[in-house]
């Protein structure tokens, strides 16, 4: 078990958990990895071998809990380095509805705000210039606290200041909060989204979204199938359409090139096995990738009592990794699982299936992660 003590905190800032603190003076000891494959990782814990003074502990017990929690980030790999310049801001990793769920009253996240989890998105962010250039992933229920804390990560001269908000599809967890751009709500002009064609056709032709159009609050940049949208000189995003439900537009992933990196965000797809039969293989995705940010809505069969999920249109955390079995360790380590459904063990943080996919060499992605791009 990793031995932790508190002594001196180093002006180490904690803005994953949301508080602009500085912290002064911290002694841990960080002894333990959550896998090989993440052995000797790039950690934010040093180690400076000095004893808790008993005139600090009433000062330090009350943030106990958070200093043990940042040194968990020495299991994290070293893409996660908050100093490089562009790089990719996990704002939230539930389902569409978030952690706790409407309609789950017994979720213990509605007692500890700490359990809670905002819905799928990530930010795009160059910090190169005067002032930091930020993209949307997914417009989601939650974007009034995305956009507070991607504000807190990487301040704009205003609020909105957005170089676009990619949507992946027309499923509420990934396009509703563009109402909150509306004259109710932000009364925003001219935010760029992007979106594939029949997702254009059904904010444009369907209210209350074609208000936001009339009223000049959005403007929709149409993207085509494997068709790159050039952001900068060195940065890019490429849609690519993905086998999942189409009630109401169809269904894409992307690829997000950096400077230096890559990334593939896929957040909602049927099966790996649904995308072989079109021709296009997860594992060459992952191996043309640095980062693969993928579907994790349900862990394992059973996860949700008295039904059978065999058939659930999302592959099984489990099955992905099965399937993954045979990767060399350097193309696990790019797996980063995202999307959990309020069900799903791997929000819990004293799972032990969160420990079982670490051992196995993937990543659990977690709001306020930075990756280098």
């Amino acid at each position: 078990m990793v031995s932790k003590s508190i002594e001196a905190m180093q002006g180490l800032s904690f803005s994953q958990f949301g508080l602009p603190l500085k912290w002064i003076g911290l002694t841990t000891f960080c002894g333990d990895s959550a896998s090989p494959a993440q052995a000797n990782d790039v950690s934010i814990c040093r180690h400076y071998g000095v004893r808790m003074k008993n005139i600090m502990r009433q000062h330090l017990l009350s943030f106990a809990a958070l200093a043990l929690s940042a040194c968990s980030l020495d299991n994290q790999p070293p893409e996660l380095t908050p100093s490089c310049p562009v790089f990719l801001f996990i704002l939230g990793v539930a389902q569409d509805a978030g952690k706790p769920q409407i309609g789950n009253p017994d979720d213990p996240a509605w007692a500890d705000a700490s359990l809670r989890r905002l819905s799928t998105s990530i930010a795009l962010i160059d910090r190169r210039g005067d002032t930091p250039k930020r993209w949307l992933f997914e417009a989601t229920p939650d974007i009034k606290e995305q956009l507070h804390r991607l504000n807190a990560a990487a301040p704009a001269e205003r609020t909105l200041d957005l170089g676009g908000v990619f949507l992946t599809h027309a499923h509420m967890g990934h396009y509703a909060g563009l109402m909150m751009f509306g004259h109710e709500a932000a009364g925003a002009q001219n935010i760029q989204v992007f979106a594939m064609p029949r997702m254009n056709d059904y904010l444009t032709a369907n209210g209350p979204w074609d208000q936001l159009l009339r009223k000049h609050n959005i403007f929709i940049a149409i993207m085509h199938d494997g068709e790159a949208e050039q952001l900068a000189g060195d940065i890019a995003v490429t849609p690519f359409l993905v086998p999942h439900r189409q009630e109401y537009s169809e269904v894409a992933g992307f690829r997000i090139e950096g400077p230096e990196k890559s990334a593939i965000f896929i957040p909602d797809i049927d099966s790996w096995e649904d995308w072989d039969a079109e021709g296009t293989r997860i594992e060459d995705k992952i191996a043309e990738a640095d980062i693969a940010l993928l579907d994790a809505t349900f862990f394992a069969n059973g996860e949700i009592p008295g039904r059978d999920m065999s058939g659930f249109p999302h592959p099984l955390v489990s099955h992905s990794m099965d399937r993954f079995e045979d990767l060399p360790v350097a193309e696990k380590k790019k797996v980063w699982f995202i999307h959990m459904n309020h069900t799903n063990p791997l929000l819990n943080p004293n799972a032990p299936e969160r420990a079982q996919v670490q051992k196995a060499g993937f990543n659990i992605a977690e709001e306020g992660d930075k990756i280098c791009l």
